[in-house]
């Protein structure tokens, strides 16, 4: 008996379906599992764990916060870069600040749940708190001393031009970081105000252009996951951790040489350091020591 077109049409696109779900479904990630099993490529598939006494303490490929249950910095450790990914390095969440170089006003507010820090107001605040943790300079240019953004909302007679009329400090409710501004006194700003016809003008100040404390000490990545820190912010943090660790400060720092990778390829990005290798190094050195 011939069965109808349509019947023998729907039979084999019903096999099609199962041959596929069997070799796709199945069968090919039976395969890839088994090849990433293959000695040489099973630390990578599983993650790229570490482990240390037999317990696992991280992934070479994820960073991690080292910090007290209050979250303050150990002083014992190398400390990675900011993480905008959930409440730091969380991997089911993945992300950036998404905040970017014309984020310069606070939102400033009465209730807590309301009030939001602008890009650069975050960048000045941790830029202080790193300064004072390395015992350097921690001033940027366009921060203010109490480690805000030194930005005014400035009126004009004429709109965005003229005189100057008005002047408010946008992210400080306290006393403004300058007194006057083109001969008018600054005012401080006031929490659930939303200012118009203001020009948003950020003020330089007197910090170096280059400062003590490097970009990557201060912002996030896209991913917030970046298990590496720059040189340079790995050089500001060997005093630190020598004298916390009663280390000689040229043994700490042929750690950071060691753990230090080049460009990918030669050519791609710059040197990195992986914070949690080099903080595991650390502690094998210590426990050598003691």
């Amino acid at each position: 008996m011939r069965l109808p077109s349509w019947l023998g049409q729907h039979l084999a696109a019903l096999r099609v379906l199962l041959v596929m779900t069997v070799v796709l479904g199945l069968a090919y990630p039976l395969l890839i599992t088994a090849v990433a099993q293959i000695p040489g490529l099973k630390n990578k598939a599983d993650g790229s764990l570490i482990e240390k006494n037999g317990q696992s303490v991280g992934s070479e490929l994820i960073g991690q916060s080292f910090t007290g249950s209050d979250g303050t910095p150990l002083k014992q450790y190398f400390q990675s870069r900011p993480s905008a990914a959930g409440d730091g390095y969380d991997p089911t969440s993945t992300s950036a600040s998404n905040l970017g170089p014309e984020s310069v006003v606070d939102s400033l507010s009465a209730d807590e749940d309301s009030a939001s820090q602008s890009l650069l107001t975050q960048i000045c605040a941790r830029s202080l708190a790193v300064g004072e943790l390395e015992g350097v300079d921690g001033s940027r240019p366009y921060c203010t001393s109490d480690g805000v953004g030194a930005v005014l909302g400035v009126w004009h007679a004429d709109g965005a031009t003229g005189k100057v009329t008005r002047v408010v400090s946008l992210n400080q409710t306290g006393t403004p970081f300058i007194a006057t501004y083109e001969g008018v006194t600054v005012e401080s700003a006031k929490p659930d105000t939303e200012y118009t016809g203001d020009v948003v003008t950020p003020i330089r100040g007197d910090a170096p252009a280059d400062p003590a404390v490097p970009a990557d000490a201060v912002t996030s990545s896209g991913s917030g996951l970046d298990p590496q820190i720059s040189v340079a912010y790995a050089d500001l943090q060997v005093k630190r951790v020598a004298q916390a660790r009663g280390l000689q400060i040229a043994d700490v720092q042929k750690l950071v040489k060691k753990e230090t990778t080049g460009r990918t390829l030669g050519f791609i990005g710059e040197p990195g350091v992986n914070v949690l290798k080099l903080n595991l190094a650390l502690d094998q050195a210590a426990a050598i020591k003691g």
